[in-house]
């Protein structure tokens, strides 16, 4: 996109081509105004379209050109932190209610695939939470109990059935969700904004806003060409927030995470490798991702950002890496290249904020978009719809300030990953 190879690389190649639209152009009217073309906005509107609700979303550049289009595209139930921290952070009440719709989360995007006929190359075959030695295996062992305990099915591998799994003995066993799947992260975020298109919903990308104020009870939306009047507001720009809306990357700090992709492997090679295509990550703290795509490439990713200075030594560390793990690969190349931004928290928690009257939005996904980006999407439009009151969503409210030292922690994040594939050889 914007005629940058390595913003979206292997997804963009390989997508359905995405809806037609138009820039915002004069006058417009709406019940909601969306700002943001990523999973949480496109499932705002999909559901408040379907609702009956007239909705305008504004996207300042394409559909899924944040972290929706660039992510390595697993559907992961629940967050980074284990369950019970969840509830620790956030309160018994909101952690319960947080676990339970974000642990249904991929239950709800594999529904709406379905529902709308979305081709983004879906499998439902789980996840593996892969574990790096014995301290890696034990964070696993307390992952398992803490949802098992919470009725979810999950469950711990050992390394032998790691290994049949995965196709490689490196790691000493791997957690299971048989909730989780996998799918192109940009064909999902095209196939929603179809879905919202045919439901009704009003849908403009190369539309940055300008301008954002409340004029009476209603919200005034500028873009460079046109307005939008609309008597609620959703801000759905997460890390890639710019223009009005640029705290919401002010206030996560951000993590560049790379995926490159391989040619297309074999048959027989195929048959070694993620027989059961489940999408893979580890338990390193500089961790590491893989999975493969519907033509049979392995897409394999990490921390690093793909531009001068780190380009060369994640490329040479992740052929190492592969190398390591599956030596029929050794020397294979890669195909597509590209890299995003994950923004965090300070806690791994998102945040609800309230951006002013009838104004909400969700951001700070932390590396877990797909799912609640999904689950937010549907949980604004609740709340708007007047199906659920401000004490009843899933997360709490919460104020906005910018993340401390945001600077200096995404040069040291970045600087890190270099000196750490600089010298690894990976497991």
């Amino acid at each position: 996109m914007l005629n940058d190879p390595r913003s979206h690389g292997l997804w963009e190649a390989s997508a359905p081509p995405a809806p037609a639209t138009l820039p915002l152009a004069g006058a417009s009217e709406a019940d909601v105004v969306i700002v943001g073309g990523g999973y949480t906005g496109l499932s705002c509107a999909l559901h408040l379209a379907e609702a009956g609700r007239s909705v305008v979303l504004l996207e300042a550049h394409e559909f899924g050109f944040g972290g929706s289009g660039r992510n390595v595209g697993l559907i992961n139930a629940g967050l980074w932190l284990m369950p019970d921290d969840v509830s620790a952070v956030v309160g018994a009440d909101h952690g319960g209610r947080l676990l339970a719709a974000l642990g249904d989360g991929p239950a709800l995007v594999m529904s709406l695939i379905d529902r709308h006929g979305i081709d983004c190359e879906l499998e439902r075959n789980g996840t593996l939470h892969c574990a790096v030695g014995t301290g890696g295996l034990a964070e696993l062992r307390q992952r398992e109990k803490q949802w098992q305990l919470r009725g979810a099915p999950v469950s711990l591998l050992d390394a032998r059935e790691t290994a049949e799994r995965v196709g490689t003995s490196a790691y000493a066993g791997a957690l299971l969700d048989q909730r989780a799947g996998t799918l192109q992260p940009l064909a999902y975020a095209r196939g929603l904004a179809n879905a919202a298109l045919t439901t009704g919903a009003t849908l403009h990308t190369a539309s940055p806003v300008t301008k954002a104020e409340r004029r009476g009870n209603r919200w005034r939306i500028e873009t460079g060409q046109g307005h939008v009047e609309a008597r609620w507001l959703v801000v759905a720009t997460d890390a890639y927030g710019m223009g009005p809306w640029r705290a919401t990357r002010e206030a996560q700090v951000r993590l560049p995470y790379f995926n490159l992709a391989t040619p297309p492997l074999d048959g027989a090679t195929l048959a070694t490798i993620l027989p059961r295509k489940e999408g893979v990550w580890d338990t390193r703290t500089i961790l590491s991702s893989f999975r493969l795509d519907r033509a049979g490439r392995l897409v394999f990713g990490s921390v690093g950002a793909l531009r001068p200075g780190g380009t060369a030594i994640h490329k040479g560390w992740a052929g190492r890496a592969l190398a390591r793990l599956f030596p029929q690969l050794r020397g294979i190349g890669f195909e597509h290249e590209w890299y995003g931004q994950i923004g965090m928290t300070n806690d791994a928690v998102p945040r609800l904020h309230a951006f002013g009257p009838e104004a909400l939005g969700v951001f700070g996904y932390n590396g877990r978009g797909i799912s609640p980006g999904t689950v937010f999407g549907r949980e604004l439009a609740l709340h708007i719809l007047g199906k659920k009151q401000a004490h009843d969503m899933i997360l709490p409210m919460s104020g906005m300030k910018p993340a401390p030292l945001r600077g200096v922690k995404e040069l040291y994040y970045e600087a890190g990953a270099q000196l750490a594939h600089l010298a690894g050889n990976r497991l």
